[in-house]
């Protein structure tokens, strides 16, 4: 960050407020993103996917980061300029993905933009969880974490609590509402409708993905689905919506942990 700040050209506290963008923001911003991860025995290879929904201007912001540092893996992430964690895949087979959750908890811990770099810094699953377990986030959100070593699971961190949730047959899936039971019963969320049925309509089509034989195309072709429009898992945003239901797709993308392979999209992948 400090880096970020002085090749910028302005102050530490301006990059270190755009890290904390979440924590300033979430409690009444805009919500979206659905994200899937698949596994054996679903599929053959270990794949993580999302669609991330934010307003649409924010297009502008996108870049595409090639990290390299001395004795950490290397990392491919997409973000928003300025912002030093996001999601992405390393050089050790994990990826990870975000899902926003609107919440009124707060705590002075560690922004999730800050957790999400620490996961993209892991050599295995075990240590990204623990990077971000126990209860270390500032805010509430869910990472969804993979690994080449054939492993996902859903991570609903918080100030208060840490749920997990572990692969089904293959497949772990996320939107934008809380499903830990133990996290449910200890804050308050704002969720919307179509969070839910954005989260019916992913498990649906992957129950029906041959995951055997699935290719990127594939996954593309599932993030660009508009069944029950507007609250669809490629979103589009309509006049006379209001502020928080007013987003769109900004970006897709697909990794193939296996191979070591991302591919993203700029805005809607159904375009």
């Amino acid at each position: 960050m400090e880096g970020l700040a002085k090749g910028a050209g302005v102050s530490f506290e301006d990059i270190l407020a755009i890290n904390a963008r979440s924590e300033i923001a979430l409690i009444t911003a805009p919500d979206g993103c659905t994200s899937f991860a698949l596994t054996k025995p679903k599929s053959s290879k270990t794949w993580l996917a999302q669609n991330w929904d934010w307003k649409g201007s924010q297009l502008d912001a996108l870049v595409q980061l090639n990290i390299e540092q001395a004795g950490l893996p290397s990392i491919q992430m997409v973000t928003e300029a300025g912002i030093i964690g996001k999601i992405g895949s390393n050089s050790a087979g994990l990826g990870v993905c975000l899902n926003a959750l609107v919440t009124d908890t707060w705590q002075p811990k560690v922004p999730i933009h800050l957790g999400l770099r620490a996961v993209l810094e892991s050599s295995s699953l075990k240590e990204a969880i623990s990077k971000v377990d126990n209860n270390q986030m500032a805010s509430a959100a869910h990472f969804l974490i993979a690994s080449k070593s054939e492993e996902a699971i859903g991570m609903e961190v918080s100030p208060v609590y840490t749920g997990k949730i572990t692969s089904d047959r293959g497949i772990v899936t996320h939107t934008n509402h809380i499903c830990s039971a133990g996290l449910k019963e200890r804050i308050v969320e704002e969720a919307l409708s179509n969070s839910f049925t954005r989260l019916t309509t992913i498990n649906s089509l992957l129950d029906q993905l041959d995951g055997k034989n699935s290719t990127k195309g594939d996954l593309f072709q599932i993030l660009s689905n508009h069944d029950h429009f507007p609250d669809s898992i490629c979103r589009h945003s309509l006049p006379k919506q209001s502020e928080r239901e007013e987003i769109d797709t900004v970006f897709s993308i697909v990794m193939d942990l296996t191979d070591g392979e991302l591919e993203w999209v700029e805005g809607r992948p159904c375009e």
